[in-house]
């Protein structure tokens, strides 16, 4: 399904803000956390460490961070899951994956 031009708008519109990077995804937004202010949070191609950074995400940064599936794997604690996202900041997308850990729950702008 192709978004359409209201929709985009919308995720434009909502990366004006100022403030941690955010995510909407069904009605839940997520921000950037454990990452330090000069630092950013690597979007990999793969889940692993090892993989491609493919985009970035500052830590106070902002934009939408969408998750794009549940993190994996099922059997290892929450916070080691790596999660699918898609990171829009209003001039480009990186689509990958990043660790569970740095991904919290927060009110929607």
């Amino acid at each position: 399904m192709r978004p359409t031009k209201t929709v985009l708008a919308a995720l434009a519109a909502a990366s004006i803000f100022a403030g941690p990077a955010n995510a909407t995804t069904d009605g839940v937004c997520y921000r950037v956390v454990n990452v330090e202010g000069w630092d950013v949070l690597n979007i990999r191609a793969r889940r692993s460490a090892n993989s491609r950074v493919v985009g970035e995400i500052p830590p106070r940064g902002h934009g939408i961070i969408a998750k794009a599936g549940d993190c994996r794997p099922y059997d290892a604690p929450p916070g080691s899951r790596w999660c699918r996202i898609s990171y829009y900041d209003g001039d480009y997308t990186a689509r990958g994956f990043v660790k569970g850990r740095y991904l919290r729950r927060t009110e929607c702008p």
